[in-house]
């Protein structure tokens, strides 16, 4: 967290994230890790509904969705989306945009392993080069603003690898709508 009055943290102030904005509702600890978990792992796609509704109350989300050309969820490899069911991040994606929802224009060109156990420098390197943009559909993303959704933000490492392959393929801005966040993140 950073103190009121300050735009950006230190580590931002030395290099520029990929992320123009990231909203989150809420600070992602107790209640809601658990039933973030619920939701994630044990099959409570329901949940998505009352999370998506939760971020589209907040004024700047609203802002960042009307301003959206694209909304993309964070891509799930094979067999996560095979173990789960379900995509957590297209779930709440449909539910705050269904209209500018596309599940196929980002892609994950690399299975990787779980970050919860990795540290910052392990979980920045263990997403490198991980997503791509469907070829096909690299030009519809230049000059357009996007907006990415996922449910948790913990160092950003994800969304910030995301982001950067939506920056390199030109997009005009890239922000993240996620429920919860990490006090580090």
């Amino acid at each position: 967290m950073i103190a009121d009055g300050i735009a950006q943290c230190g580590r931002c102030a030395r290099s520029r994230p990929a992320l123009d904005a990231c909203h989150a509702a809420v600070t992602y600890g107790y209640p809601w890790s658990g039933l973030v978990a619920r939701f994630k792992f044990s099959g409570e796609a329901g949940w998505a509904h009352t999370l998506a509704d939760l971020r589209a109350r907040d004024p700047a989300v609203q802002q960042e969705l009307r301003a959206a050309r694209w909304v993309v969820p964070m891509p799930l490899s094979r067999q996560r989306l095979a173990q789960r069911g379900f995509n957590q991040a297209l779930e709440l994606a449909r539910r705050l945009a269904p209209a500018n929802t596309d599940a196929r224009m980002a892609l994950r060109v690399r299975d990787t392993a779980s970050q919860a156990d990795l540290d910052h420098d392990a979980r920045q390197a263990n997403v490198r080069r991980a997503f791509a943009i469907e070829p096909a559909r690299v030009a519809d993303v230049r000059g357009q603003p996007v907006v990415l959704v996922d449910d948790v933000m913990t160092t950003g490492a994800s969304l910030g690898a995301l982001a950067q392959v939506f920056r390199d393929a030109g997009a005009a801005s890239v922000a993240a709508i996620v429920f919860a966040r990490t006090e580090d993140a």
